[in-house]
């Protein structure tokens, strides 16, 4: 622990002090370290006078007041909550959850009456002295994660100052992320993959980060070719979207995370484009586990140096560092995932589905990942998603599928033909709806509440 502590507290020790060179851009083209750091002392000024025991809602989206945050919750030993989305509802919930009275925001947001909000633009700048002088536990709690979960049902997940940074750390040594980098992320720095991407990393590295989030596919090239940008982190939609597409010759690595990337869109990418992708597998409670790059002839995927790993049963079990403290254990501290997995070649594994991808039509253990597998073997099937639905009665599922095709006016009659001979009667889809494009979230991820109303 001594040694975790003189660790922890170097690293606070540079990032605490005045930067050296005061034009130094933390945003291209915008906010600078010295601008980050006077503002994290603002901030911190302002904490100390809060209740240490009630976290402070973070629902700014600029990457500099994200850090600046960061810094002053670190330098003063306040948490911080980060909403998974900042709509009106969400921010309620969490507001629910976590009872905060406070919130730093950068535009007005949806909050609940009384509630004291804390503009950039309020704080007063004083001495960035207000930073140096603290001592860092590296174990205390430093942020709460929302997460609007899959199903639904809200979620939080705390991490420490160590399980934060030491990935961060982690991930700048391993692909030697340093000031001559720019980093452009597509996903929002309130989701973990680009919190850690696109405002600790570049933190503890020094790299640049690119102010937008390009959503579309002329605006990810604009941005990498107007930036110069080194380093994309990007989620598997995005990259589909990409298909095609040559970005600058800048562009040195890619990574992908927030699910699984399909190997045709891999290729497509690297094929265009001369950087490689790098998929992290992991979530918000565990952080980053293992990572596989296919343009390296990595089939599979291999555990980060930090994290200890077994299989049982084609499960995953895993002790890390960066997993969240609130996540259950089991016997010597083993934390069981959520994914099937298979042993390969080499001490690396392949993922198999989620464990919980198994659901019960009428008592019938169904594998909504072999339905899904099965469809997108079919012609015409660009995308799908498999879904479990209450029946009117509330008591049963029916299987529900929502498909993306690439085709005006996809025939289903042959792919109802295979699925009814291929799959068991409790498997097959009761319903089957054809779209042009299948809801995402901004993280990335689907978004669950509107593609069951496509499906309804």
């Amino acid at each position: 622990m001594a040694e975790k502590l003189a660790d922890m507290n170097g690293l606070f020790e540079t990032l605490f002090h005045k930067p050296s060179d005061d034009g130094m851009e933390f945003i291209r083209g915008g906010a600078t370290r010295k601008d980050v750091h006077d503002l994290a002392a603002g901030f911190c000024a302002g904490f100390v006078t809060l209740d240490p025991d009630i976290p402070i809602c973070l629902a700014a989206e600029g990457r500099d007041v994200v850090a600046a945050a960061l810094l002053a919750a670190v330098a003063s030993g306040r948490v911080l909550a980060l909403p998974h989305s900042f709509s009106a509802r969400a921010l309620r919930q969490m507001q629910e959850l976590t009872g905060f009275v406070t919130a730093i925001v950068d535009v007005d947001r949806e909050l609940s009456h009384g509630t004291n909000c804390i503009y950039p633009g309020d704080v007063e700048n004083l001495s960035p002295a207000l930073l140096s002088g603290f001592t860092v536990d590296p174990d205390a709690e430093l942020v709460k994660l929302f997460t609007g979960g899959s199903t639904g049902a809200a979620k939080i997940w705390s991490k420490s100052v160590s399980n934060i940074f030491d990935e961060a750390q982690f991930m700048a040594s391993r692909y030697a992320i340093s000031e001559t980098d720019c980093i452009l992320a597509t996903i929002t720095p309130y989701h973990i993959y680009g919190f850690l991407f696109s405002v600790v990393i570049p933190l503890v590295s020094n790299a640049k980060i690119v102010a937008e989030s390009p959503f579309f596919p002329a605006e990810i090239d604009q941005c990498v070719a107007k930036h110069g940008v080194t380093i994309l982190a990007s989620v598997p939609a995005h990259y589909r979207a990409l298909q095609g597409r040559s970005l600058s010759s800048t562009l040195r690595l890619a990574f992908s995370s927030a699910g699984m990337l399909p190997e045709d869109d891999n290729i497509g990418f690297c094929s265009t484009n001369k950087a490689e992708i790098v998929e992290v597998y992991g979530s918000t409670e565990t952080g980053g586990l293992a990572t596989r790059n296919r343009a390296a002839d990595e089939a599979f995927f291999t555990a980060l140096a930090p994290v200890e790993w077994q299989i049982k049963e084609e499960r995953l079990y895993v002790r890390s560092p960066f997993l969240s403290p609130d996540v259950p254990r089991e016997k010597d501290n083993w934390f069981l995932s959520g994914d099937r997995v298979q042993l390969q070649a080499k001490n690396t594994f392949s993922l198999h589905g989620r464990a919980d991808a198994i659901t019960k039509v009428a008592g019938e253990r169904v594998d909504l990942d072999e339905i899904r597998d099965l469809l997108q073997q079919q012609k015409g099937v660009a995308e799908c998603v498999v879904l479990p639905l209450k029946d009117s009665t509330g008591r049963g599922n029916r299987i529900a599928v929502l498909i993306r095709s690439d085709q005006e006016n996809l025939d289903l009659i042959p792919i109802k033909i295979v699925l009814s001979v291929s799959l068991e009667p409790a498997a097959m889809p009761k319903i089957i709806r054809l779209t042009t494009q299948i809801p995402v979230r901004p993280n990335g991820k689907y978004d669950r509440d509107a593609i069951i109303q496509l499906l309804s």
